[in-house]
């Protein structure tokens, strides 16, 4: 029997459970300007994963286009934060001055 689909729709489950509060703290604490993190750290574990064999290189492919995917989550997430639907940072809230 061949294990491997399962192990790795089980951490594709897993990484995306991981990563839906990782892209809320991400931009509550940093606002997009993160965006470039992910973008480097998923491009690296795209090429690790060129460099590996069997269902390490899956994972470690899950995990690069997760990060990528979640540079268009960080701006979601924006949106979201805009309309209200979660808390803004407050060190983001710009002062008004009478």
């Amino acid at each position: 029997m061949n294990y491997e689909p399962i192990l790795v729709g089980v951490a594709a489950f897993a990484i995306i459970g991981v990563f839906h509060p990782i892209v809320i703290k991400a931009e509550y604490y940093f606002s997009v300007h993160i965006w470039w993190l992910f973008a480097v750290v998923g491009t690296g574990l795209l090429a690790a994963s060129l460099f590996m064999q069997g269902v390490f290189s899956y994972i470690m492919a899950l995990l690069g286009i997760t990060c990528l995917w979640s540079i268009i989550e960080l701006f979601h997430q924006k949106r979201r934060v805009e309309k209200g639907w979660y808390p803004k940072n407050p060190k983001f809230i710009k002062e008004k001055r009478s």
